[in-house]
């Protein structure tokens, strides 16, 4: 009973945040979005030259500094890592097109959701199929194998290359590219992204949060704990835009978002296969990237190079749509993840 008031009590946290963080600068229904805030931190470093998506977003630097030192606190830091790293890497790429064909991660799904935007119920409609599929495999014993021990100097990596980030955002070299209009020319006061950050990454890391663990968890063991959390986040969220009279129920004119159904679903769908087959959404990547798993971390790389690819090559959607390459790209995005998963199911069945 008490973790899950913990959770409930977290996932209003979060949601209250958000609104903040909106109101204070950040791109509507965007007070939180993860694959998004990692496609702008590739544009800022260069990866891409989408010049209206660069920023280097200060939520996720203190995201994962936040769970860093949760996690160093709680004595919960184990640097680990071996686990098919190279595979996760491709995974993470195709599901970042995947998020970006549907333009956000779960967590922006559902802030969208509580503003009134109906074509995020079928995203959602989506990730719940991609988990199903992902369950199936997960149900034929798929695996990406089992992290080991590492040199435990290894996990400070991935939250120092955050510090160096923090230090990129403060400083702007002419080598870091900032958005003069569009999303990335958006955002809320450094300081209070970066504290929001930080909060975030202390209640993620201390409740597991991660909406694709929540189906997987409901529908293998019935457990609902991790889904009290998001539901926690959709219905403070919902009231607030109420009350802040942002919410406007529809399908067309949503903020930043399409309305192409099929490919709101498809590539939704796409991101949960992959992430339930990854173990987590793109939130619980890096929380486990901050607490030392190398592979998680390795993951986010796939996620972030997803993320320039899609901008470099079209492949990313626009309020007009998803593009031919970005529906090709989505196609084969499930051949990829479908072949990684029979392949891993025939590799732990012992079969050539």
């Amino acid at each position: 009973m008490q973790r899950n008031v913990l959770i409930v009590i977290t996932g209003a946290i979060i949601a209250v945040m958000a609104l903040a963080l909106v109101k204070l600068g950040n791109p509507q229904n965007m007070g939180f979005c993860i694959a998004c805030f990692l496609r702008d931190i590739a544009g800022g470093l260069g990866l891409h030259r989408a010049s209206v998506v660069q920023y280097i977003r200060p939520e996720i630097i203190g995201l994962v500094i936040g769970a860093f030192l949760t996690s160093v606190f709680t004595k919960e830091y184990r640097s680990l890592g071996g686990s098919s790293p190279f595979t996760r890497y491709i995974m993470g790429i195709f599901a970042m097109i995947g998020f970006l064909a549907f333009l956000g991660c779960p967590l922006r799904m559902l802030l969208r959701i509580s503003a009134g935007d109906l074509n995020a119920v079928v995203g959602l409609v989506g990730l719940v199929t991609g988990v199903l599929i992902g369950v199936f495999f997960l149900r034929q014993g798929f695996s990406l194998g089992k992290a080991v021990p590492q040199n435990r100097a290894g996990g400070y990596f991935f939250p120092l290359f955050m510090a160096a980030l923090l230090v990129f955002l403060l400083t702007r070299p002419p080598y870091i590219f900032f958005s003069a209009e569009g999303p990335g020319s958006m955002y809320a006061p450094v300081a209070i992204a970066l504290a929001a950050g930080l909060i975030f990454g202390i209640l993620a890391q201390r409740t597991r949060l991660c909406l694709i663990g929540g189906i997987r968890d409901f529908v293998i063991f019935g457990d609902f704990y991790l889904l009290y959390g998001f539901l926690a986040i959709l219905v403070v969220a919902l009231v607030g835009n109420l009350m802040l009279g942002s919410f406007h129920l529809g399908l067309q004119n949503q903020p930043i978002a399409h309305a192409d159904g099929l490919w709101n679903f498809l590539g939704m769908t796409l991101a949960g296969f992959a992430s339930a087959l990854l173990g987590g959404c793109p939130l619980r990547q890096l929380v486990s990237a901050s607490e030392g798993n190398a592979d998680s971390g390795v993951t986010v790389l796939g996620l972030v190079t997803g993320a320039a690819f899609a901008h470099n090559f079209g492949l990313a959607a626009s309020a007009k749509g998803v593009t031919s390459p970005g529906q090709i790209a989505v196609v084969i995005g499930f051949a990829v993840i479908l072949l990684v998963g029979f392949l891993n199911i025939k590799a732990r069945r012992g079969v050539s």
